[in-house]
């Protein structure tokens, strides 16, 4: 926590202290204008001290939605200033070089683009969440069953329930959307929740009226443990994890826990496995994959795996597994050119991935988690389709 405060005083004060003596000292010599342009720096710093100094332990998680708000307001004046900061130095040097170039030129670009990024940032913070997008993608393999071909599979994922707290109409157009895809099947391919299954309250009912002919099938994802959350107990920690899987019973939803079911469909069947979250450290490991396939040798088989490392980890190398549905990178909830940060950690971050005949998809989620933020990378709904 200190690391990430001493890196915020550091991105918060450098631009400023730059815009201030380059620009504002050299601009006015009236003293009030002069402190009035430090006012935002400090109520910003002041807000996250309270945050996340004076309002006890689990601060993330009992102000998820306040904490967020002010991550963006701080993005929102540092991004933008430190563009600025860096186009003006760029100048300055090339000034220094070339004493015949200008530094108004470098100036103009750096205010133009720091407006940009402005407005970017504040449309992915208040648009960009909500615009939920359906992505068609299809699965060729000669394995298929004839009378799976043509099979519609909606995929959601990283749904962050905790995160749409005052919002349920968002969910329900989420809803809606993937009953209007009148898919066959509906999976959900973990983190429901950001850390606590009370988070699910007042949004059962919703979730429940998702719909398919072949059910509503759900995996856990690492924040779905809890272990984020600093618990009085182990008991407690266990206590609501278990909350969490009969809230999903409630709602209609199979869970599949290191498990399989059958799929039956125009006289052929598959197999539909899940397992627990498998993720690269430091994330959880609780998967058992060799279990959850257990009885399904032979067929068709589709894998539901929160983390997509575990595809090259294990998926590949030790079965025969034709495809695999994942979620969990939220390709870091921003694409730009067609490029994420995401890249930089996860092989497979997005879309469809082919190994031979082998196949994973990544679903890139619906939800977020920190930032209610995302630009590029709109919450996603995939509709994948099976041929043979």
């Amino acid at each position: 926590m200190h690391r990430i405060t001493l890196l915020l005083i550091l991105f918060l004060l450098i631009p400023d202290l730059y815009i201030y003596f380059v620009y504002v000292v050299r601009k006015t010599k009236n003293k009030l204008l002069r402190c009035s342009y430090w006012l935002p720096t400090f109520l910003l710093a002041a807000g996250y001290v309270y945050f996340m100094y004076l309002t006890g332990e689990n601060a993330l998680s009992n102000h998820t939605q306040s904490i967020g708000r002010l991550a963006i307001v701080l993005i929102l004046f540092i991004l933008p200033k430190t563009i600025f900061m860096l186009c003006s130095l760029i100048g300055v040097l090339i000034h220094f070089i070339i004493r015949r170039c200008p530094r108004s030129p470098f100036t103009a670009i750096g205010l133009v683009l720091g407006i940009v990024s402005f407005f970017n940032i504040l449309y992915g913070s208040v648009a960009g969440i909500t615009r939920f997008e359906v992505k068609e993608t299809e699965f060729y393999s000669n394995e298929l069953p004839k009378g799976f071909d043509g099979y519609r599979i909606v995929q959601i994922s990283d749904i962050h329930i905790g995160s749409w707290q005052g919002n349920p109409e968002a969910i329900k157009r989420l809803v809606d959307m993937v009953n209007e895809q009148k898919p066959d099947l509906i999976v959900f391919t973990g983190d429901l929740v950001n850390q606590q299954s009370h988070e699910l309250d007042g949004f059962q009912d919703i979730l429940s009226q998702l719909h398919a002919p072949d059910g509503v099938y759900s995996i856990l994802g690492n924040h779905d443990y809890g272990s984020y959350y600093h618990w009085k107990s182990k008991k407690a920690e266990i206590a609501n994890l278990d909350n969490l899987i009969q809230q999903q019973k409630a709602m209609g939803w199979k869970l599949l826990n290191n498990e399989h079911d059958i799929l039956y469909h125009n006289n052929d069947s598959i197999a539909l496995i899940g397992v627990e979250n498998d993720g690269e450290p430091p994330f959880s490991q609780f998967a058992d994959l060799h279990k959850a396939m257990q009885g399904t040798e032979g067929m068709f088989q589709i894998l539901l795996s929160h983390n997509p490392t575990h595809w090259r980890r294990e998926v590949l190398p030790d079965t025969n597994i034709p495809l695999m549905l994942a979620g969990h990178t939220h390709a870091m909830q921003g694409i730009l050119f067609g490029h994420s940060l995401a890249e930089l950690i996860y092989p497979e971050w997005s879309g469809m991935y082919n190994e031979g005949n082998r196949a994973l998809y990544v679903n890139i989620g619906i939800g977020y988690v920190g930032l209610p933020f995302r630009f590029g990378a709109w919450p996603e709904i995939t509709v994948l389709t099976l041929r043979k």
